[in-house]
């Protein structure tokens, strides 16, 4: 069995989340058991959700423990197996961790799925066909309901959300306007997502500002978004947002490091009769399997263009994902591992 190299959670942030909060360890790999398989990992999965699990603060699961494998979505190859359904050679989608092998007990329903690394990218299974691609799917259709002719938003356009989101509204006939961070996000948002219009939050100071950007972009009103940044970006779109407005609530990356996050017009969920609710994806599903065969035909198609930021070696991972909580990123952030 090989030698093992992880990154484990060694400290909990106090304030912004830094590399200094992980450490790189070296392991063996224990002998497989009747029911389990080993995974070497071909690219690892960076999401923003993971700086919630970092802290021990109430969280809807529980926080990452110390001195653990740091949780993380992989995408690999099975090169042992001991469960009659896998064998070497397959690729496999499991939730690996931050490290270069894991060991998955097969057994366990959801542990480990095989994926079609002909048809697409396998990085491709960590983002559009994967959990970030259902997150958009079950937002845009469960919460915001969406339907030919509205206009529909979403904040961190070019991200790995916004990019699924964006396809998949438009493939409903609505119009969709992005919310981005600087010109070449927005310029991927419009000219190869085929957003309607993408509007640049760093142009502006405050959320009236951007509320009238958003006017200019959606001149008859917003009837339904998807927010993944929350403060500034919320309030403006709360301005233009019509009666019965739908909200769907994913991220919060502007609170993640513990800053609050007021909300400057409260009232204005009573006044415009407004629908707010938050998700979690892994919550539903039962959505999955109709949503990933609608987000793997977009991508073979093209009519989904998925942008990857790619860091190279598990070792890169920690100031990778700083990174992305900062909004470095462009698109989907993973690590390749091999």
């Amino acid at each position: 069995m090989p030698i093992n190299h992880i990154i484990v959670l060694d400290n909990r942030p106090e304030g912004e989340a830094t590399v200094n909060n992980f450490k790189l360890i070296t392991a063996p790999t224990p002998e497989l058991q009747e029911g389990q398989v080993l995974v070497k990992h071909h690219y690892l999965s960076l999401d923003p959700y993971m700086r919630g699990r970092m802290s021990a603060a109430k969280n809807y699961a529980q926080p990452q423990p110390l001195n653990e494998v740091m949780i993380g979505g992989t995408v690999g190859e099975v090169l042992e197996s001991k469960h009659p359904k896998f064998s070497p050679g397959q690729t496999v989608q499991c939730m690996g961790g931050w490290q270069a092998y894991s060991v998955i007990n097969a057994n366990t329903p959801g542990a480990l799925k095989r994926v079609n690394a002909e048809e697409i990218s396998i990085s491709h299974y960590l983002g559009a066909v994967g959990m970030p691609g259902v997150t958009a799917w079950y937002g845009l259709n469960k919460i915001i309901q969406a339907k030919a002719g509205m206009t529909v938003t979403v904040s961190a356009a070019s991200g790995a959300v916004g990019s699924a989101y964006g396809a998949l509204a438009k493939a409903r006939g609505c119009k969709v306007v992005g919310i981005a961070g600087g010109r070449a996000k927005c310029d991927y948002v419009v000219k190869e997502l085929g957003f309607d219009a993408c509007v640049d939050y760093k142009e502006h100071t405050d959320y009236i500002a951007l509320s009238k950007a958003l006017k200019e972009a959606c001149p008859n009103g917003i009837d339904g978004h998807f927010e993944n940044v929350g403060g500034m970006v919320l309030d403006a779109v709360m301005l233009r947002a019509n009666d019965f407005a739908r909200i769907a609530v994913c991220g919060m990356i502007a609170g993640y490091n513990g800053e609050p996050l007021p909300m400057t017009n409260p009232t204005l969920i009573l006044k415009s009769r407004m629908a707010i609710e938050g998700f979690i994806v892994s919550e539903h599903m039962e959505v999955w399997p109709e949503a990933l065969a609608e987000l793997t035909a977009l991508v073979a198609s093209g009519q989904l263009k998925p942008r990857e930021s790619v860091a190279q070696g598990l070792e890169a991972a920690p100031e990778a994902f700083i990174g992305l909580l900062k909004g470095h990123n462009f698109g989907k952030q993973l690590v390749k591992l091999i």
